[in-house]
């Protein structure tokens, strides 16, 4: 396995290099920050200010070597340079990112283990009430858009604060300002009380998904031939949905929630804009906003090793519930 793992990281670096290339030559092409500072300002930068800036940015360079620069400089921990003046994208990124992971972590650890719940007990249940209730509840939150379904849980938190006079579900930003230097246990409260809403939006959306995925794998793997083998040896039938049908179920939703990373990546970007966190999200919105070519290619390249890592771990975890499987 370990030789496994290496083979598929050094394949994973070139193709980490491909795409960055390409979406480098995207974010280039999406605008032109040296125009833009030239008619942002009042009163308008001089002519020298605005070539200043231009090599500032690495714009009076060609593409190709501006992204050369930019790769070298990251494996030397150098982000590139910010439209923002003083601004150390590398510094920001990753104090942005404990805040994103926080929320993206909650939300997947609540849908896996819903998923699973949900998605056995469906499966086991088969046509039956509690099983037609599970499908509906996951098709109904599986079409709710991510933006839609946010905004109504601000507008539920906001409602149940006026209702109860407290302000433990909190609508704005990842904690309270006024919590400043305060005692530990309320810092962690408040910090859970913020998390709740943006947590239950991105694990909601996924778990829809996620259960009809375990439901259809764990009702394939109860009707193969090795699960009865296991039963008509008198297993009991806690022994058998566990160690034999829910470990090989469980290999079509690693799958796919390491494919899901990105797009719950993406989720986390709208909500985090709904619920004013200063996380990752925000950082890309702010980036595209004002044409900021590095700081929107250090989300960019961080996301990638993220969904690249995830889809490693979903590889290795078919050995851990798969016996049959083995890495040469």
């Amino acid at each position: 396995m370990l030789a496994y793992t290496v083979r598929r990281i050094l394949v994973s670096i070139p193709v980490l290099i491909a795409s960055t290339f390409i979406v480098f030559l995207v974010v280039v092409d999406s605008g032109d920050p040296v125009a833009n500072y030239a008619t942002s300002r009042q009163p308008p930068p001089s002519k020298a200010a605005v070539a200043a800036f231009a090599r500032h940015i690495h714009a009076d360079q060609p593409v190709v070597e501006r992204y050369w620069n930019w790769i070298t400089g990251v494996l030397h921990g150098d982000f590139g340079p910010s439209v923002q003046p003083n601004l150390d994208i590398g510094h920001d990124l990753f104090s942005r990112f404990q805040v994103t992971v926080t929320l993206v972590a909650s939300a997947m650890v609540i849908a896996l283990v819903l998923a699973v719940l949900f998605g056995v007990f469906s499966a086991i249940r088969q046509y039956s009430a509690a099983d037609y209730t599970i499908t509906f509840l996951g098709f109904l939150f599986l079409s709710m858009p991510v933006f839609w379904f946010a905004v109504l849980l601000k507008q539920a938190g906001i409602w149940v604060n006026n209702a109860t006079g407290s302000d433990f579900l909190g609508t704005i930003g990842e904690k309270s300002t006024y919590l400043n230097n305060d005692t530990l246990w309320n810092e962690f409260t408040d910090r859970v009380g913020h998390l709740v809403l943006p947590t239950i939006t991105l694990a909601l959306v996924s778990f829809a998904s996620w259960t009809r995925y375990t439901r259809a794998s764990m009702l394939e793997v109860l009707n193969s031939d090795y699960v009865r083998l296991a039963r008509a040896k008198g297993l009991r039938r806690a022994r058998v949905m566990t160690r034999h049908a829910l470990r090989t179920a469980l290999i079509p939703l690693a799958t796919v929630t390491a494919l899901d990373v990105a797009i719950i990546l993406g989720g986390a970007v709208i909500t985090e804009t709904i619920f004013q966190w200063h996380g990752m999200g925000e950082m890309l919105v702010q980036a595209a906003t004002t044409l900021d070519v590095y700081r929107t290619m250090a989300w960019l390249l961080l996301s990638a090793v993220i969904v690249i890592g995830f889809n490693l771990v979903a590889d290795l975890l078919y050995a851990v519930l798969d016996p049959r499987i083995r890495y040469d």
